[in-house]
């Protein structure tokens, strides 16, 4: 199984086009902040008594609503997330709306609920694609991350979706409690014929408490990032790019003549948006802001207003020059969850950048004994 699986050439055309033009082709739709699972890292998790005290989430009707503006404005994918949707009772209420407004409908789940009912259901009307985050290789670890044991639960979601056609993908997070798994959740995917989309950075929970506790250090991250890419890339390939990466870092990137662009570098508010539970849309799911309000507003000034916000937001110019700025994953999102500014220099992120090329290095060495 190819584990570097890219993005669908029709969808990037269309973000393309759609960033020429000013329009939202892509939503996500955080249903609810609630979640079954109890996992110590998470952005979003809040009880039923957080949400009660911090606001209703919103209704169905609200939903559809805002998703039908949103396709009259060019939305073509939609990603229903939360917390975890399937404890939503009226899930497929605006699931099969937005379905029937002629919208690619994926969802965001950890999997646990797919039985039953519920995966009857999607098994007669499957989504556009279904991502499962798969958090560790055991039950043990299920236990230790989320709270209860899930696990084979999970992998017998997996299998039925994959036997009927559904197109499934894996999110993996690495923190403390299932980097040891690593090898293990890597066989799976390839027993699973499954891709795999892995993540050793964990963003800060501001959205939650702020806790960071839960994640690795910034070395330790690097070390299960290029343990990943050893698990999935071919020995020549993995070679190959710690030759890359020497090549990247001995020059900085200003100094090659780059055209430095500080501004949002991903499709977050140029073709994509993000609505909370509580119904504030804002570029990302991790950014606290510049924040709109389509309900109050109506979808299509909210998203000019967002887009024209989006605009003003200038990430460092030292990050944007870096020599490790190709092999870094910094963000506007990262430097304003990491320092509270989106002009602010993430140390954890230049320290985990600096990190994976020493131990991409080390294990290219170590694997073909030339110097890398």
């Amino acid at each position: 199984m190819n584990n570097r699986r890219t993005e669908p050439a029709m969808a990037t055309f269309l973000h393309s086009r759609g960033d020429q033009l000013g329009l939202p082709i892509g939503g996500n739709f955080e249903l609810t902040a609630r979640c079954n699972f109890n996992c110590p890292m998470c952005y979003v998790n809040l009880s039923q008594a957080d949400v009660d005290a911090r606001g209703r989430e919103l209704t169905a009707e609200q939903w559809i609503s805002i998703a039908r503006q949103a396709r009259d404005q060019g939305l073509i994918f939609a990603l229903l997330t939360g917390g975890e949707p399937f404890v939503r009772k009226d899930f497929f209420e605006i699931y099969g709306a937005m379905k029937a407004m002629g919208l690619l409908v994926s969802i965001n789940s950890n999997g646990s609920m797919l039985s039953g009912d519920i995966l009857q259901r999607l098994l007669e009307d499957p989504p556009f694609r279904i991502n499962i985050s798969l958090y560790g290789g055991c039950e043990e670890t299920y236990r230790n991350m989320c709270g209860q044991n899930a696990f084979e639960r999970v992998i017998t979601a997996i299998r039925a979706l994959k036997a009927a056609g559904v197109d499934v993908r894996l999110n993996l997070s690495i923190t403390p409690y299932n980097r040891k798994d690593l090898d293990r959740i890597f066989e799976l995917a390839m027993e699973l014929q499954v891709h795999v989309k892995a993540s050793a950075y964990m963003y800060p929970p501001i959205r939650v408490n702020g806790d960071c506790g839960h994640r690795l250090t910034a070395e330790e991250a690097a070390e299960a990032a290029v343990r990943w890419d050893q698990l999935r890339l071919p020995p020549e390939d993995f070679v190959q790019r710690a030759k890359n990466m020497s090549k990247l870092i001995c020059v900085e990137q200003n100094e090659c003549g780059a055209d430095l662009d500080e501004g949002v570098s991903c499709r977050a508010g140029r073709t994509s948006f993000w609505i909370t539970w509580d119904g504030k849309m804002r570029p990302c799911g991790m950014m606290p802001g510049p924040e709109v309000y389509p309900l109050e507003q109506g979808f299509a000034p909210a998203w000019e207003m967002l887009r024209a916000e989006t605009k003003k937001i200038k990430c460092p110019s030292a990050c944007v020059g870096c020599k490790y700025r190709e092999v870094c994953s910094v963000c506007a999102a990262v430097c304003v969850t990491e320092t509270g500014r989106f002009d602010g220099v993430p140390e954890y992120m230049c320290r985990m950048a600096r990190a994976t090329v020493r131990a991409t290095q080390a294990a290219c060495e170590e694997r073909s004994g030339q110097i890398c």
